[in-house]
């Protein structure tokens, strides 16, 4: 028999797909009655029907490839491997089997299974480790060339997020608020502290001042505060992003589950709404160990 997932049956249809031929073909009947066919049928599936590969991962991988669909293979393959990561069937920091066990599980060209953990690679989902194979992150990559929030980001890498609220309160605009924000002294805002998660661990504080013309109610935000603002219709669609160094203080190093003077990160965030008015002003602080920031950049 050729490669592991040359020919696959189809449990819907009762057809063989015969990747040589890209043919699907109907499984050969006995002569006997609709009993004799039936126990034939099942012998013949039995014995050409590929073992399971190993871990539920690349079961269901191979569920989602369709070798008739306009799509390329490689689309595909970074689709599956996607779901299988959000859906947390591959865990983080889990191996992938090598690229050319892939192609030929999957009896794609070594091409293809590239292409698809290249782009995957690329989205901060998978990381190369030279000479030991393809994993998936825990560390997380935020792109600073797309506005999404924290829950949005985790979603996207099959993290589950979660909040711990330290402090919200209404108030009126400090001086630097005002000034940042261009609001008037005097200005209700509403000031939102949290612990964010990634599944269990602790992944950054957040202090954001959002404007309270933006949201019904202080109570209006519950994991996600751009859904909130989303669902109040105004979310911010642009912002301006300024990263820093720092060394974790003893109260950031408790929170985040670090050691006092630990590196991270801070990342000051200004959102605007399309009518250009500054919305959200924002201070993350993130452990350094966990969290890659990359932006791309293009030549003029």
């Amino acid at each position: 028999m050729g490669s592991l997932w040359q020919d696959r049956y189809s449990a819907q249809s009762g057809f063989w797909y015969d990747s040589g031929t890209e043919t699907l073909q109907a499984p050969q009947l006995s002569d006997g009655g609709p009993r004799e066919q039936a126990a034939h049928a099942h012998e013949q599936t039995t014995r050409m029907t590929p073992e399971a590969p190993p871990g539920a991962a690349l079961a269901q991988i191979l569920r989602a490839l369709d070798p008739h669909s306009p799509q390329p293979l490689y689309i595909q393959l970074q689709h599956a491997l996607r779901d299988a990561i959000v859906q947390r069937i591959l865990g983080p920091d889990e191996a992938l089997p090598s690229e050319r066990q892939l192609a030929s599980d999957l009896n794609v060209s070594r091409i293809t299974v590239r292409k698809a953990i290249d782009g995957l690679a690329e989205e901060g989902l998978l990381e190369r480790r030279q000479g030991s194979g393809n994993f998936v992150c825990t560390r997380i990559d935020k792109n600073f060339s797309k506005l999404t929030s924290f829950s949005e980001d985790m979603r996207a890498r099959g993290r589950t997020p979660r909040s711990q609220w330290l402090k919200k309160a209404a108030g009126t605009v400090t001086p630097e608020e005002a000034l940042k924000l261009a609001m008037s002294p005097g200005t209700l805002v509403y000031r939102f502290n949290r612990l964010r998660f990634a599944d269990d661990a602790p992944m950054s504080i957040e202090t954001c001042t959002i404007a309270a013309y933006a949201l019904p109610s202080l109570d209006a935000v519950g994991d996600s505060l751009y859904e909130a603002l989303d669902r109040a219709g105004h979310r911010p669609v642009r912002a301006l992003q300024r990263l820093h160094a720092l060394l974790l203080s003893d109260d950031q190093a408790r929170l985040l589950d670090a050691r006092p003077r630990d590196a991270g990160l801070l990342v000051e965030r200004l959102g605007y709404l399309r009518d250009g008015r500054a919305i959200e002003l924002s201070q993350s602080v993130y452990r350094g160990d966990t969290y890659d920031f990359v932006a791309e950049l293009n030549a003029l």
